[in-house]
């Protein structure tokens, strides 16, 4: 079963070291399908004299799997920590997802996801495995691809994959404000279903007190309280060292400024470097955050001012705020904390508070009663997501938007960036979330975005 849309209008192909079958890839406008491209391939082996493969029983189904016509195809890209243990265990639990491509820049890890595969759908499972991303979205049998790279990479792939007809689940953040615009205006322009891969939506404890500051149980809401997990309290300096061998560090780097290869960063602390990510403020920040903005009514908006401090290393190679205090205001009136040193919510209205300390915690709030008061048939409820995994399967067959679309996921990033920014400058910035642009401020508009390293753009 087909469960792409039609292809869009053309636009130009992501450059960068791009292999022909990318470049015709990206070029096609031909829509073709799981079918059509079996079929094509039945016929040229008929016509070489070769014999098709057979069909076996895990094609045709059973054993929890559903038919291979029934199944959404997978191309799993990047396999880190969380790519290997959440991400691809996460579609290896849906029975109508197929895993035909593993890809990572360390082929020690693509190694080591093959074998999970294996384990779990058996020592015959075989799939393309490639330290190439470019591969798996030139592939026409493949519908959607998991991207689980560093930030850097989350939207040049996922611009990249969506030009090239495939459906997109991408772990946040985005590295800037301009690129996550520029992600969003390109899931409407082509019709893509893009989940922006988090699971709070499917925290029954977030949902919950999204609604109940949403209808109304704590009165007029007035102020957000958001805790994050801060940074590195060292600076880190670990030294130049040899590329390890199955390690493409260039493929690693991609749109980065080059670096030389240092031991545990590619690994692990890359969140702690301005050059791959905006550390645990834009992190975490795309958790806790978006539950503030769901309660506060302003998904698809933001903050119209921010000011703030911060401490980060002035040595060594981690350069991210470690910690900060930031203060934002939106239009109506919300004023919106964000402090490093844990993890925790607490929504504040004019007849009482409700929230939780630490994450996935119990709800607390200032009377009890407010915790047990039901939703009235009238009025709003939240639904609970079925997890990042299921609901963006269901989506790509549905073609509706996933519970966290591209556009919100862009507008609860912008926020952290806007305040990473404000902290870099030291002083108070005025934001048009309309305009998306800071008001009388050139030195600010230009850190909205950066520049790639050659030959990678979007």
């Amino acid at each position: 079963m087909n469960h792409r849309r039609g292809k869009g209008p053309r636009e130009p192909a992501f450059e960068g070291r791009e292999s022909e079958a990318s470049r015709q890839t990206v070029r096609s406008r031909t829509p073709t399908t799981r079918r059509r491209f079996l079929a094509s391939s039945l016929g040229g082996m008929l016509a070489a004299g070769k014999a098709p493969y057979l069909l076996t029983s895990t094609a045709l189904g059973g054993e929890g799997r559903a038919p291979s016509s029934e199944r959404i195809t997978i191309g799993m890209i990047g396999l880190g920590g969380h790519g290997l243990g959440h991400n691809l265990a996460g579609f290896l639990n849906q029975p109508d997802a197929q895993i035909l491509a593993l890809c990572d820049p360390d082929r020690a890890r693509v190694d080591e996801a093959l074998k999970v595969c294996q384990k779990r759908l058996g020592d015959s499972f075989t799939c393309q495995c490639t330290q190439d991303w470019r591969e798996v979205i030139a592939r026409p049998d493949i519908d959607a691809v998991m991207i689980s790279t560093p930030d850097h990479w989350h939207v040049p792939i996922s611009v990249a994959a969506i030009r090239a007809g495939k459906d997109v689940i991408c772990e946040k953040p985005t590295l800037t404000i301009a690129e996550g615009r520029i992600l969003a205006d390109t899931v409407r322009r082509y019709g893509a279903v893009f989940q922006t891969s988090t699971e709070d939506r499917s925290i029954p404890v977030y949902i919950r007190m999204a609604e109940l500051v949403r209808n109304g149980r704590i009165g007029q809401l007035q102020r957000i309280r958001v805790q994050l997990p801060g940074g590195p309290a060292q600076p880190g300096n670990p030294q130049p060292k040899p590329v390890p061998d199955g390690l493409d560090w260039e493929m690693w780097l991609g749109p980065a400024p080059w670096a030389p290869y240092r031991e545990g960063l590619h690994m692990a602390h890359w969140r702690w470097r301005r050059d791959y990510s905006g550390g645990n403020l834009t992190d975490w920040g795309a958790h806790q955050l978006d539950t503030a903005q769901l309660a506060n009514n302003t998904e698809r908006t933001g903050p119209v001012e921010v000011e703030g401090t911060g401490r980060r290393h002035e040595t060594g190679l981690y350069d991210v705020f470690y910690e900060f205090h930031l203060v934002y205001r939106y239009a109506n009136g919300v004023e919106l904390y964000v402090d490093s040193g844990g993890t925790g919510l607490r929504f504040e209205g004019t007849d009482g508070w409700v929230g939780n300390k630490g994450w996935c915690q119990p709800l607390e709030a200032s009377d009890p009663k407010i915790l047990q008061m039901p939703i009235g048939p009238n009025e709003l409820h939240l639904e609970v997501g079925p997890g990042e995994h299921r609901n963006f399967l269901d989506c790509v067959k549905s073609r509706r938007d996933p519970y966290f679309p591209a556009e919100v996921g862009h507008r609860c990033s912008t926020i952290a960036h806007i305040g990473n920014i404000a902290m870099e400058l030291g002083r108070r910035l005025r934001w048009d979330p309309d305009k998306e642009e800071f008001l009388d401020d050139p030195m600010a508009n230009q850190m909205r975005s950066r520049a790639m390293r050659h030959p990678w753009s979007i």
